[in-house]
């Protein structure tokens, strides 16, 4: 480094939460002071030397005063915060004190930003979910949240009108994720942000050097990921249930009758047609996702696989139903385990003594 830059953030192209440090970097003409290297080289972000700077090993972190007595300043809203105080003579001021400016950007901190994992992460859990469908869907609703804040007559390219804020800095970036991403689980290009959004999203871009700018650098990265086949592998992308309906399908949909038992919008519960007890039920997932099978279990599917036998105990409990003291949960799989519908299944018998070993 040399001696005219001050300070060095570690970042990397494809980090939304540090091209918002960038935007503010640009937009104020310090790259002077500022010098971008990734985490690379100290390591990356789970070496020792990095994680003596940042602890929880994420980027962005800046690295203050390199020359002196340096101070590390992780998390990016405070990186930012920092340099729009310490560099609040030049440039744009990003209108650090706005509430509206400020509450876009906490609301994208709390809600939105921590679902982004179910976009490109290959397993869960994404945030507080444990299903990649209900992640998405939070973070479509947040999307839609910020999108009801934002005033249709703004006079100007940014969010809050003619001057940028802290909160096109934050927001920007994420909405590069979504509207790359969302479209490779099925989201039509055109819906993948909600509609004012989309506007600011596209003139901002157009109008704004920088942020022009910052969506190639987080494009062109995203792309690099899309080429190495970072979706390839992740269901409801590149892994995708393409398998012929079932007659489960057709009991879903109300096609076919049954004695149901049970709906709770993830399982389905009914009476078995052919009991081989006093009590049989069949416990389903109404959303198959690739459970064809057992064998075809990965970890997108412990949540459903935990509440289906959540299900099953609970029901197996029910006298009405005609269960005794206790039941036998059974799972057939594929042709030598006796399966005959290619859609994820839980036998629960009861209502007499079961003998063993099965047959």
């Amino acid at each position: 480094m040399t001696m005219s830059h001050r300070h060095m953030l570690y970042d990397m192209p494809v980090s939304n939460n540090g091209a918002r440090c960038r935007i503010i970097i640009y937009k104020k003409n310090i790259e002077n002071e500022i010098k971008i290297e990734s985490p690379m080289v100290l390591g990356g972000l789970k070496a020792p030397s990095y994680l003596a700077l940042n602890p929880q090993g994420k980027m962005p972190l800046l690295v203050k005063n390199v020359n002196e007595e340096s101070v590390a300043l992780p998390e990016s809203d405070t990186i930012c915060r920092y340099l729009l105080e310490e560099y609040r003579e030049q440039g744009p001021s990003f209108l650090p004190t706005n509430s509206k400016s400020n509450l876009i950007s906490r609301l994208h901190d709390t809600y939105l930003g921590p679902l982004q994992g179910a976009l490109y992460k290959a397993v869960p859990p994404f945030s507080m979910f444990g299903t990649r469908e209900a992640a998405q869907r939070e973070f479509s609703k947040q999307m839609q949240i910020i999108d009801d804040l934002i005033e249709n007559d703004r006079n100007g390219p940014y969010l809050l009108g003619s001057e940028v804020s802290l909160a096109d800095a934050t927001l920007f970036p994420t909405m590069i994720f979504a509207q790359f991403m969302l479209p490779k689980f099925g989201v039509a290009e055109g819906e993948a942000l909600p509609p004012k959004i989309q506007s600011w999203y596209q003139n901002v871009m157009k109008e704004d050097p920088v942020f022009g700018k910052v969506h190639e650098e987080v494009l062109s990265a995203l792309q690099g990921w899309d080429s190495n086949g970072r979706w390839d592998s992740i269901r409801g992308a590149g892994v995708r249930d393409l398998e012929p309906q079932t007659i489960f399908d057709k009991i879903i949909a109300g096609d076919i009758p049954a004695s149901i038992v049970h709906d709770d919008g993830d399982v389905l519960a009914f009476k078995d047609i052919n009991p081989a007890a006093p009590a049989h039920l069949l416990v389903i997932p109404k959303h198959r996702n690739g459970l064809s099978k057992i064998r075809d279990a990965s970890p997108e599917h412990i949540e459903i696989l935990g509440k289906m036998m959540l299900v099953a105990g609970n029901l197996a409990k029910d006298t009405n139903l005609g269960f005794g003291d206790g039941a036998r949960l059974v799972i057939n799989d594929s042709k030598d385990g006796g399966q005959e519908v290619p859609h994820l299944h839980i036998h629960v018998l009861g209502g007499r003594q079961m003998l063993w070993p099965p047959g």
